[in-house]
Protein backbone atom coordinates (compact mmCIF):
# COMPACT_ATOMS: atom_id res chain seq x y z
CA UNK A 1 0.00 0.00 0.00
CA UNK A 2 1.35 3.54 -1.08
CA UNK A 3 0.83 6.93 1.12
CA UNK A 4 -0.56 9.56 -0.27
CA UNK A 5 0.94 11.62 2.16
CA UNK A 6 3.21 13.84 0.03
CA UNK A 7 6.99 13.41 0.09
CA UNK A 8 7.37 17.22 0.10
CA UNK A 9 6.44 20.05 2.53
CA UNK A 10 4.53 22.74 0.51
CA UNK A 11 6.74 25.06 -1.53
CA UNK A 12 7.72 27.47 0.67
CA UNK A 13 6.32 30.46 -1.94
CA UNK A 14 3.12 29.48 -0.63
CA UNK A 15 3.25 29.89 3.05
CA UNK A 16 2.87 33.82 2.02
CA UNK A 17 -0.08 33.49 0.49
CA UNK A 18 -1.57 31.27 3.38
CA UNK A 19 -0.24 33.24 6.25
CA UNK A 20 -2.18 35.84 4.10
CA UNK A 21 -5.66 34.27 4.38
CA UNK A 22 -5.24 33.85 7.48
CA UNK A 23 -4.20 37.14 8.81
CA UNK A 24 -6.70 38.90 6.35
CA UNK A 25 -9.53 37.12 7.47
CA UNK A 26 -11.85 38.99 9.38
CA UNK A 27 -15.95 39.34 9.94
CA UNK A 28 -17.16 41.74 7.25
CA UNK A 29 -19.98 43.20 7.86
CA UNK A 30 -20.77 45.20 4.49
CA UNK A 31 -21.09 43.96 1.48
CA UNK A 32 -20.95 44.75 -2.03
CA UNK A 33 -24.30 43.36 -4.70
CA UNK A 34 -21.47 42.07 -6.79
CA UNK A 35 -22.59 38.30 -7.51
CA UNK A 36 -20.40 35.57 -6.63
CA UNK A 37 -20.36 33.39 -9.15
CA UNK A 38 -21.79 29.25 -8.84
CA UNK A 39 -18.42 28.02 -9.82
CA UNK A 40 -16.54 30.28 -7.00
CA UNK A 41 -18.86 29.01 -4.27
CA UNK A 42 -18.71 25.35 -5.28
CA UNK A 43 -14.88 25.49 -5.53
CA UNK A 44 -14.59 27.01 -2.06
CA UNK A 45 -17.08 24.03 -0.49
CA UNK A 46 -15.18 21.12 -2.51
CA UNK A 47 -12.16 22.51 -0.76
CA UNK A 48 -13.66 22.85 2.16
CA UNK A 49 -14.40 19.01 2.48
CA UNK A 50 -10.87 17.82 3.25
CA UNK A 51 -10.84 19.76 6.84
CA UNK A 52 -10.52 17.56 9.68
CA UNK A 53 -13.47 15.44 11.34
CA UNK A 54 -13.44 12.69 14.27
CA UNK A 55 -13.32 9.26 12.59
CA UNK A 56 -13.88 10.81 9.28
CA UNK A 57 -18.28 11.60 9.72
CA UNK A 58 -17.86 14.83 7.83
CA UNK A 59 -20.98 16.07 10.07
CA UNK A 60 -21.72 19.53 7.98
CA UNK A 61 -24.46 19.97 5.99
CA UNK A 62 -24.63 23.73 4.01
CA UNK A 63 -27.56 25.13 2.06
CA UNK A 64 -26.33 28.04 -0.27
CA UNK A 65 -28.84 31.04 -0.65
CA UNK A 66 -28.91 33.19 -3.40
CA UNK A 67 -31.89 34.81 -5.20
CA UNK A 68 -35.18 34.52 -4.28
CA UNK A 69 -34.88 31.73 -1.63
CA UNK A 70 -32.07 34.21 0.43
CA UNK A 71 -34.68 37.32 0.08
CA UNK A 72 -37.43 34.92 1.85
CA UNK A 73 -35.19 33.47 4.45
CA UNK A 74 -33.85 37.47 4.97
CA UNK A 75 -37.63 38.54 5.04
CA UNK A 76 -39.17 35.50 7.59
CA UNK A 77 -36.42 35.82 10.37
CA UNK A 78 -36.45 39.80 9.87
CA UNK A 79 -39.90 39.60 10.84
CA UNK A 80 -39.87 37.29 13.39
CA UNK A 81 -36.61 39.04 15.18
CA UNK A 82 -38.51 41.88 15.48
CA UNK A 83 -41.51 40.29 17.19
CA UNK A 84 -38.96 39.01 19.40
CA UNK A 85 -37.62 42.33 20.06
CA UNK A 86 -41.05 43.94 20.92
CA UNK A 87 -42.61 41.47 22.87
CA UNK A 88 -40.74 39.08 25.70
CA UNK A 89 -43.68 36.06 25.18
CA UNK A 90 -42.63 36.38 21.30
CA UNK A 91 -38.99 36.10 22.22
CA UNK A 92 -39.22 33.07 24.32
CA UNK A 93 -40.32 31.18 21.36
CA UNK A 94 -37.26 31.30 19.68
CA UNK A 95 -34.32 29.74 21.78
CA UNK A 96 -31.33 29.15 20.42
CA UNK A 97 -30.52 25.32 19.48
CA UNK A 98 -27.18 25.25 22.07
CA UNK A 99 -25.43 27.54 24.45
CA UNK A 100 -22.80 29.21 22.81
CA UNK A 101 -22.24 32.02 25.42
CA UNK A 102 -21.14 30.76 29.28
CA UNK A 103 -24.23 31.30 31.60
CA UNK A 104 -21.72 33.62 33.91
CA UNK A 105 -19.39 35.15 31.93
CA UNK A 106 -15.99 36.16 33.92
CA UNK A 107 -12.50 37.93 32.92
CA UNK A 108 -10.87 38.12 30.80
CA UNK A 109 -13.75 36.98 28.51
CA UNK A 110 -16.13 39.57 29.59
CA UNK A 111 -13.29 42.42 29.06
CA UNK A 112 -12.69 41.11 25.59
CA UNK A 113 -16.58 40.73 24.64
CA UNK A 114 -17.52 44.46 26.24
CA UNK A 115 -14.32 45.53 24.22
CA UNK A 116 -15.62 43.92 20.83
CA UNK A 117 -18.95 45.48 21.06
CA UNK A 118 -18.08 48.77 22.09
CA UNK A 119 -15.24 49.40 19.63
CA UNK A 120 -17.77 48.54 17.35
CA UNK A 121 -20.80 50.48 17.83
CA UNK A 122 -18.46 53.46 18.37
CA UNK A 123 -16.78 53.18 15.31
CA UNK A 124 -20.92 53.42 13.91
CA UNK A 125 -21.39 55.98 16.28
CA UNK A 126 -23.88 54.04 18.50
CA UNK A 127 -23.60 55.01 22.22
CA UNK A 128 -24.30 53.52 25.20
CA UNK A 129 -28.00 52.75 26.15
CA UNK A 130 -28.88 53.65 22.45
CA UNK A 131 -31.00 50.39 22.23
CA UNK A 132 -33.26 50.98 19.37
CA UNK A 133 -29.81 51.78 16.74
CA UNK A 134 -28.13 48.51 18.41
CA UNK A 135 -31.37 46.45 17.97
CA UNK A 136 -31.05 47.78 13.92
CA UNK A 137 -27.17 47.03 13.83
CA UNK A 138 -27.82 43.57 15.66
CA UNK A 139 -30.66 43.14 12.86
CA UNK A 140 -28.44 43.74 10.07
CA UNK A 141 -27.22 39.78 11.31
CA UNK A 142 -30.72 38.80 9.45
CA UNK A 143 -29.77 40.07 6.09
CA UNK A 144 -26.31 39.06 6.13
CA UNK A 145 -25.09 41.78 6.17
CA UNK A 146 -26.23 42.61 2.62
CA UNK A 147 -23.62 39.70 1.22
CA UNK A 148 -25.32 38.09 -2.32
CA UNK A 149 -24.66 34.53 -0.79
CA UNK A 150 -26.03 33.34 2.98
CA UNK A 151 -25.16 30.14 3.76
CA UNK A 152 -26.94 28.41 6.83
CA UNK A 153 -25.12 25.41 8.39
CA UNK A 154 -26.61 21.99 10.11
CA UNK A 155 -25.80 19.02 11.62
CA UNK A 156 -27.46 16.04 12.69
CA UNK A 157 -28.70 16.14 16.25
CA UNK A 158 -27.54 12.54 17.15
CA UNK A 159 -23.50 13.59 16.56
CA UNK A 160 -22.21 15.21 19.98
CA UNK A 161 -20.28 18.32 21.14
CA UNK A 162 -17.35 16.56 19.38
CA UNK A 163 -19.10 17.17 15.97
CA UNK A 164 -19.07 20.83 17.00
CA UNK A 165 -15.40 21.04 17.05
CA UNK A 166 -15.53 19.57 13.62
CA UNK A 167 -17.90 22.29 12.40
CA UNK A 168 -15.35 24.64 13.39
CA UNK A 169 -12.65 23.30 11.07
CA UNK A 170 -14.47 23.64 8.52
CA UNK A 171 -15.99 26.35 9.00
CA UNK A 172 -12.45 28.06 8.99
CA UNK A 173 -11.61 26.17 6.24
CA UNK A 174 -14.34 27.73 4.14
CA UNK A 175 -13.42 31.24 4.81
CA UNK A 176 -10.09 31.01 4.52
CA UNK A 177 -10.55 29.67 0.85
CA UNK A 178 -12.67 32.63 0.20
CA UNK A 179 -10.27 34.63 1.50
CA UNK A 180 -7.75 32.68 -0.99
CA UNK A 181 -9.94 33.80 -3.37
CA UNK A 182 -10.61 37.55 -3.26
CA UNK A 183 -14.32 36.86 -0.85
CA UNK A 184 -15.23 37.73 2.67
CA UNK A 185 -17.14 35.81 5.21
CA UNK A 186 -18.77 36.56 8.54
CA UNK A 187 -19.24 33.43 10.35
CA UNK A 188 -22.96 34.57 12.56
CA UNK A 189 -24.22 32.06 15.45
CA UNK A 190 -27.02 34.56 15.66
CA UNK A 191 -28.92 32.82 12.97
CA UNK A 192 -29.30 29.21 15.41
CA UNK A 193 -31.45 31.34 17.52
CA UNK A 194 -34.68 31.07 14.63
CA UNK A 195 -34.03 27.61 13.77
CA UNK A 196 -37.68 27.02 13.25
CA UNK A 197 -38.10 29.54 10.80
CA UNK A 198 -35.65 28.91 8.68
CA UNK A 199 -35.71 24.91 8.29
CA UNK A 200 -38.89 24.87 6.98
CA UNK A 201 -37.46 27.61 4.10
CA UNK A 202 -34.37 25.46 3.32
CA UNK A 203 -35.83 22.18 3.29
CA UNK A 204 -34.43 20.48 6.36
CA UNK A 205 -35.38 18.44 8.66
CA UNK A 206 -36.31 19.03 12.77
CA UNK A 207 -33.28 16.56 13.16
CA UNK A 208 -31.20 18.69 11.27
CA UNK A 209 -29.83 21.65 14.31
CA UNK A 210 -28.93 24.80 12.88
CA UNK A 211 -25.39 25.68 13.14
CA UNK A 212 -24.97 28.96 12.51
CA UNK A 213 -24.99 30.93 8.94
CA UNK A 214 -22.54 32.77 7.30
CA UNK A 215 -22.34 35.70 4.90
CA UNK A 216 -20.02 35.46 1.74
CA UNK A 217 -19.32 37.96 -0.47
CA UNK A 218 -17.24 40.97 -1.95
CA UNK A 219 -16.20 43.51 0.99
CA UNK A 220 -17.44 47.26 0.73
CA UNK A 221 -14.38 48.90 0.77
CA UNK A 222 -15.70 52.52 1.24
CA UNK A 223 -17.84 51.54 4.38
CA UNK A 224 -16.50 52.22 7.74
CA UNK A 225 -17.44 48.97 9.60
CA UNK A 226 -15.19 47.12 7.83
CA UNK A 227 -12.50 49.14 9.16
CA UNK A 228 -13.39 47.13 12.59
CA UNK A 229 -10.56 44.78 13.79
CA UNK A 230 -10.81 43.95 17.41
CA UNK A 231 -7.38 43.02 19.02
CA UNK A 232 -6.52 39.69 19.58
CA UNK A 233 -3.72 38.50 21.99
CA UNK A 234 0.04 37.57 21.80
CA UNK A 235 0.71 33.86 21.68
CA UNK A 236 3.03 34.59 24.65
CA UNK A 237 -0.30 34.51 26.56
CA UNK A 238 -1.94 31.41 25.72
CA UNK A 239 1.15 29.02 25.18
CA UNK A 240 3.19 27.61 28.02
CA UNK A 241 5.72 25.33 26.62
CA UNK A 242 7.14 21.71 28.28
CA UNK A 243 10.05 19.81 27.35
Amino acid sequence: MTSSIPATPLHDSAAPQVDDAIRSRRSVRAFLPRPVESSLISEILDLARWAASGSNTQPWKVAVLRGETLARVVEQVGIADRAAAADPAEAARHQAEYDYYPATWTEPYIGRRRQTGWGLYGLLGIGKGDKERMQEQHGRNFRFFDAPVGLIFTVDRIMGQGSLLDYGMFLQTVMLAARARGLHTCPQAAWNRYAGVIRPLIGAKPQDMVVCGMAMGYADPDDPVNGFQPPRIAAGEFVRWFE
